[in-house]
């Protein structure tokens, strides 16, 4: 019996992509050491229990992703439609009914943590995607208007109610990850062209829908002097802590910028910020090289998986990190408007990172299955 189990046990671990494992490993020990850093400084007191929660939401986070790994990802797809349905009603239940903070009504709160339905938003759109083009028939010059009815309506639901939260940067988390879904599957040139022309037509609408401090956050873009104490700040001290961290950076907790406070929500959506102070371009260019290699590894995954499913459902993961990363580190390098965005693997809180495992579960699960006859 004893001898049975240590097979096994040695087949489990050989099934799986270590190199894989450790690289989301190392991204998340960069995000431990720079949330210390940002929530333990001479000003930072009420921060401090912030590491230790993430360290809880890493622990749930990893054992989701083991046992997700083992379950399978064709298992997790039979409830792609139960799990979708369940976000769209937390979604509508946060419109009338969430907590409000920083003038968003995003939340649910439990007492104990705080859930955020539009982060598990990301994921239900993965996996309802994947079932869907998995059994849809593309036609061989691609996608045309009638076969993007659907997959318009699955992704317009949440949009709306992300959207008028406002979370603006979540809401362009979801149309990326369906327009990456449709890139992946081929659309007709034509519809392309279209959806660009329509975008670009939606536009003056969806200005005169936002909230003044979204556009306020697009203003100070294009005018970055516009209001430097005010709405251009956030964005003003991440480029100087950015900048400031020059070659090799000021040290572990010596940046200025995050130590003394004048770097705001440094531990989630300007964690980079506070990597790049304390550990300069190097530490910067490591971690982005870091991601590289994850989303490699991730079209490697992809291209040998054993069926359509499983690599569908790694095209929507990688969508999902690859544009979290492009934004957040676009905006806080001022390349890009200043959102809600967070790090992947690095950012505080705990829905994204429980999102983020189980979607790398759902990767790691593919990979495992390669190896299975």
């Amino acid at each position: 019996m004893s001898l049975s189990l240590n097979v096994e046990e040695r087949n489990f671990w050989s099934k799986l992509d270590l190199n894989f494992i450790f690289l989301i490993l190392a991204l998340n020990i960069i995000g431990l050491v720079n949330l210390y850093s940002a929530t333990h400084g001479p000003e930072a007191k009420l921060l401090e229990p912030l590491f230790r929660n993430q360290l809880i939401w890493l622990a749930g986070g990893w054992s989701l992703f083991l046992v997700i790994t083992i379950w399978g990802y064709r298992w997790i797809l039979k409830f792609a439609l139960i799990i979708y349905f369940l976000n769209i009603l937390a979604l509508v239940y946060v419109k009338y009914f969430g907590e409000a903070a920083l003038g968003a009504q995003r939340w649910i709160d439990f007492g104990i943590f705080r859930y955020q339905p539009s982060e598990t938003m990301k994921l239900g759109l993965i996996l309802i995607f994947t079932l869907y083009f998995s059994k849809a028939q593309i036609p061989q010059n691609g996608m045309g208007a009638r076969s993007l009815l659907m997959p318009f309506f699955i992704l317009a639901i949440p949009f709306y109610f992300v959207f008028k939260q406002p979370d603006l940067g979540t809401a362009m988390m979801l149309a990326a990850i369906g327009f990456s879904y449709l890139l992946f599957m081929k659309i007709n040139w034509k519809i392309i062209v279209l959806l660009v022309v329509g975008f670009l037509s939606a536009v003056p609408y969806a200005w005169t829908h936002m909230k003044e401090y979204q556009k306020n956050r697009i203003r100070t873009f294009i005018s970055p002097d516009i209001d430097p104490l005010g709405t251009g700040y956030n964005k003003k001290q991440s480029i100087i802590a950015v900048g400031s961290g020059q070659l090799l950076g000021k040290g572990f907790r010596k940046g200025t910028q995050s130590q003394l406070e004048f770097l705001p929500e440094r531990h989630t959506d300007f964690i980079f910020s506070v990597l790049s102070e304390e550990h300069g371009f190097w530490g910067s260019i490591s971690t982005i090289t870091l991601f590289i290699c994850l989303f490699i590894f991730m079209i490697r995954i992809a291209a040998t998986a054993k069926d359509k499913m499983g690599a569908l459902i790694v095209v929507g993961v990688g969508a999902y990190l690859f544009w979290h990363m492009f934004i957040n580190i676009g905006m806080v390098i001022g390349i890009l408007p200043i959102v809600g965005v967070p790090l992947p693997l690095v950012s505080y809180g705990g829905s994204s990172m429980l999102t983020t495992m189980v979607g790398l579960g759902l990767v790691s699960s593919v990979a495992y299955r390669r190896f299975l006859f």
